[in-house]
């Protein structure tokens, strides 16, 4: 017992919290984009002629990821990014403040004994003996954000079995006895996830006004893409790292999941997306300002 009351001491003096803001509550047809990065200086230099921004949002209520030999389900995610798109089909990807995903904790099933046991090495046996605490035992995995995602194409939002972004991520791991710095992947070595519609979504738009209010003479369009499985099944996955105090448990929890795992031996499924882009009818008409008329817009529909 002293040696498991150690290895959760030590690991929780290394572990520190964060705070984040809460989002944005925007009325009407804005509801879905609260953390749209409109003030961003790229979208705000969008100038509606030959740069125009967009926003794009995109909700899951439930999914699963496989990593290796261990399936973990994945919480509610909100995926929330501005696009700048530029002539010749190109396009920038600008990240709110707090990353473009987030995401809601989930349960890892079997916690903590099905990360690492059983294993014959004695230090990590002797954890194992110890975890008939329910409290020790528990382990939440969160999908968080590295760095800015890339590549986003609408088109392939619409139809089905082509990448419409890609999202960098690490996995978050939380235990006691893990710590709170215990990930799978990170910003200079993530996990790619190219997410894309298994099955074709629902297609429709409305016009509205800057407000967010419903007007079919609006400013502004949203087209909605909803109820979609997405999918990616192509993504590689490296080891974990800041596992127990200095990453004593890496090994360990990497032996037992099967880290780090090749493409194809892993999986990603988000159930239901809901995705939603809002653009200028017209951004023509507001060059070279339409980048800060869209945050104007934006702010107007702040509740």
């Amino acid at each position: 017992m002293g040696l498991l009351a150690s290895f959760t001491a030590l690991a929780a003096v290394a572990s520190m919290g964060t705070a984040t803001a809460a989002p944005a509550t925007l009325n009407g047809s804005w509801a879905p984009f609260s953390r749209c990065p409109v003030d961003d200086p790229a979208m705000l230099a969008a100038d509606g002629a030959t740069d125009t921004a967009i926003c794009v949002s995109s909700h899951s209520a439930s999914g699963s990821i496989k990593l290796g030999n261990t399936e973990v389900p994945v919480g509610a995610s909100d995926l929330q990014v501005g696009v700048v798109n530029h002539p010749g089909g190109t396009s920038t990807v600008v990240s709110p403040a707090g990353g473009a995903l987030i995401a809601d904790s989930a349960k890892v099933p079997g916690g903590l004994l099905g990360l690492m046991c059983p294993n014959d090495v004695p230090v990590i046996s002797g954890i194992c003996n110890t975890l008939t605490d329910v409290s020790l035992n528990r382990v939440t995995a969160t999908i968080e954000s590295v760095n800015t995602p890339t590549g986003f194409q609408l088109v392939a939002g619409t139809t089905t079995g082509k990448p419409i972004l890609t999202l960098p991520v690490r996995i978050h791991l939380q235990n006691p006895i893990l710590g709170d710095k215990c990930y799978i992947g990170s910003s200079s070595d993530p996990i790619l996830l190219k997410p894309q519609n298994a099955t074709q979504p629902a297609i429709s738009s409305e016009k509205f006004a800057g407000d967010g209010t419903p007007d079919t003479a609006g400013q502004m369009n949203r087209l909605n893409l909803l109820g979609a499985t997405q999918t990616d099944t192509t993504y590689a996955v490296p080891g974990t790292n800041g596992c127990g105090l200095l990453g004593a448990l890496n090994w360990a929890v990497n032996l037992k999941t099967g880290l780090p795992s090749a493409s194809g031996n892993n999986n990603v499924t988000l159930d239901g997306a809901q995705t939603y882009v809002a653009t200028m009818n017209k951004p023509r008409d507001q060059a070279p300002d339409a980048g800060k008329l869209l945050a104007q817009y934006w702010h107007s529909a702040v509740r």
